[in-house]
């Protein structure tokens, strides 16, 4: 039988659309002989994120996504699609990482132990873990700020290797050689003198141990001189003090037999201050000598006579 060419190129023509469609299945990622389920994943940003990107677990791929759809609250739902083969538990964690350090992402599962498998349409915990570059860059900041120190020592190593503090350094070299060669110089002579004197200080020391040695002797004898020192003086403070309290004593005994007598009315004070009449007599007294005085001070010729040629005297009337 003869196929007409027709027939031949219709079936070619079939043959080409489906290893089209499967091809480009294929470059999708999709699976097209086995049956896959769908799970979903929420995530707050999916940067390096795209579809037919892998699912992975321990680096061995066990999916892809699908579709990332963007929601009105600004999360963004990914669509993953995995192979039936595979049991996904509950609780897995499907953690978005980086690949690479061009920032591409995939999702990784961190299998969970819960022994109830995700069905179709689960949606997954899902977190974002820093990229490579993000997580470089506290790297990057401390590299940065040691070079910075490393700037400034270099810069002050070249102060130091500068040819005029080279010559500072040498003058101040050259003075401590000139210091410790001085102090060399004294110390010979303080061994010099030290030897030379050796016999005096030899004396001296004898002569030191000497009087610590009577001292050591001789010490009951002082402790007795000075407690019979102690007791003296204590005697001696005791009676100068009861001799001041008896004179004090004595004292105040007299002033009150004053005080008494000057009360009774003896004695001239006694009388003065007790008696009224010596009291309204010398007022009069005082009295009449204020009244002497205005008359003296108004007719002082009165009580004086004097005569320039010594002439008789005269009396007022």
């Amino acid at each position: 039988m003869k196929i007409k060419n027709e027939t031949k190129v219709g079936i070619l023509a079939a043959f080409a659309i489906a290893l089209l469609i499967i091809g480009y299945n294929f470059l999708k990622g999709n699976s097209i002989f086995t049956s896959e389920t769908t799970l979903y994943a929420r995530y707050t940003q999916v940067d390096g994120l795209a579809v037919s990107k892998p699912v992975l677990i321990n680096g061995f791929q066990v999916g892809r996504v699908d579709h990332l759809e963007l929601k009105s609250d600004g999360s963004i739902i990914a669509t993953l699609k995995i192979k039936d083969e595979y049991q996904i538990p509950e609780n897995t964690l499907a953690r978005l990482e980086s690949t690479d350090l061009l920032g591409g992402k995939a999702i990784v599962m961190v299998l969970g132990n819960s022994k109830v498998m995700a069905k179709d349409g689960y949606t997954l915990n899902a977190n974002v873990e820093k990229s490579l570059m993000e997580s470089v860059q506290p790297v990057q900041k401390k590299a940065e700020m040691i070079i910075t120190k490393m700037d400034s020592i270099l810069t002050s190593v070249n102060s130091i290797l500068n040819p005029n503090f080279q010559k500072n350094v040498d003058k101040s070299f050259t003075s401590i050689a000139a210091t410790l060669g001085s102090l060399e110089a004294t110390s010979k002579k303080v061994d010099a003198l030290v030897g030379s004197e050796s016999s005096k200080l030899s004396g001296i020391l004898s002569n030191v141990e000497a009087i610590t040695v009577n001292f050591k002797n001789n010490g009951a004898k002082i402790d007795a001189i000075l407690t019979n020192l102690n007791t003296v003086t204590d005697k001696a403070a005791a009676l100068n003090f009861k001799q001041t309290i008896d004179n004090a004593n004595k004292a105040v005994a007299d002033l009150q037999v004053m005080v008494n007598e000057l009360k009774a009315g003896k004695g001239t004070l006694g009388q003065l201050l007790n008696d009224t009449k010596m009291y309204d007599n010398l007022t009069n007294a005082a009295k009449n000598l204020d009244n002497l005085m205005i008359d003296l001070k108004a007719n002082p010729k009165r009580y004086v006579h004097f005569s320039v040629f010594g002439g008789g005297n005269k009396t007022d009337k």
